[in-house]
């Protein structure tokens, strides 16, 4: 089974803390590493997680506001003086092209290639082993919740396949697609020594207001990340800022049928308290954890 890993190098919210950078999720699998926000000083994340910034390959930007984005000037000039050989894809919601545009006025020297996308609800991105569907949410300005799901495969049984003692044939990845072959005049059906992988999905939500399009988007997810700014005894304040409070975003993960809650994003002034907005949660959801910079979670 391939393995799919969510790293948190950031977990605060408008305002950094002693222990909380600001936002950044890498959800890295197969060849991608995909960066969800830019938090301010996400490159020294990336350092302290054991992790190249050279190695990102996407960049989804959920909206336009600092804390989410403050980190992109320094990412690409990170990228630059590393040598960064690829293309990055940046992705985000209607001003997207234009602002990125303005970071590169205010770089000229740091000559970074990318490929700007801005998108609409639906597919954001869409290959044979995964895509990304977004949805807009209520946060005020044009903001996006992402979806990254993992398409079903079919996987040889090794073990079956090597009791069968055939020779190492690139005909053999024909099996993966479902279709008999013949070796050595023997026939093997893929039925035989094939199994069907499950699909995941992860579901990341930032800055919003409850709405049904997040309840829509998590549907079933694996993994479900929002951002829990507030207590639920500030529903006022994240009602005025349109933040989720902790149960709102348990509710976004019993509505939705998903297997775990993350919750990110918090206010600094849970900074020493945090476990007042898990146990809020669990209330509502049993399965629910708060992310802590630099965790890792492996799927």
């Amino acid at each position: 089974m391939e393995k799919i890993a969510v790293t948190f190098l950031g977990t605060a919210n408008a305002i950094p803390t002693e222990k909380r950078n600001h936002s950044g999720i890498l959800v890295s699998f197969s060849n991608e590493n995909i960066l969800f926000d830019c938090g301010e000083g996400i490159q020294r994340q990336f350092r302290f997680a054991g992790i190249s910034p050279a190695k990102i390959t996407r960049l989804f930007i959920s909206h336009w506001h600092g804390d989410h984005i403050l980190g992109i000037p320094g990412l690409l000039q990170t990228l630059f003086m590393s040598g960064y050989q690829k293309t990055l894809h940046i992705y985000g919601p209607s001003g997207t092209k234009r602002n990125i545009e303005l970071i590169r006025q205010l770089l000229p020297n740091i000559r970074v290639s990318f490929e700007v996308h801005e998108l609409s609800e639906g597919t954001a991105l869409s290959s044979n082993d995964f895509s990304i569907e977004c949805m807009q949410m209520w946060h005020g300005i044009s903001t996006f919740a992402y979806a990254v799901i993992f398409r079903e495969k079919l996987r040889i049984d090794k073990k079956k396949l090597a009791k069968l003692k055939l020779p190492n044939s690139p005909i053999i990845k024909e099996l993966t697609k479902g279709n008999d072959i013949k070796i050595e005049n023997k026939t093997i059906k893929a039925s035989q020594i094939t199994y069907r992988e499950p699909g995941k999905k992860i579901t990341i939500i930032m800055d919003t207001a409850f709405n049904e399009n997040a309840v829509k988007l998590a549907k079933n997810s694996d993994i479900l990340i929002t951002e829990a700014t507030f207590s639920v005894k500030e529903k006022s304040l994240a009602s005025e800022y349109k933040h989720l409070t902790s149960q709102d975003a348990a509710n976004i993960a019993k509505k939705s049928g998903s297997e775990r809650l993350i919750l990110t994003h918090l206010s600094q002034r849970y900074e020493h308290i945090p476990q007042i907005i898990e146990k809020e949660a669990k209330k509502i959801f049993r399965k629910v954890s708060i992310a802590k910079d630099l965790d890792s979670v492996i799927l």
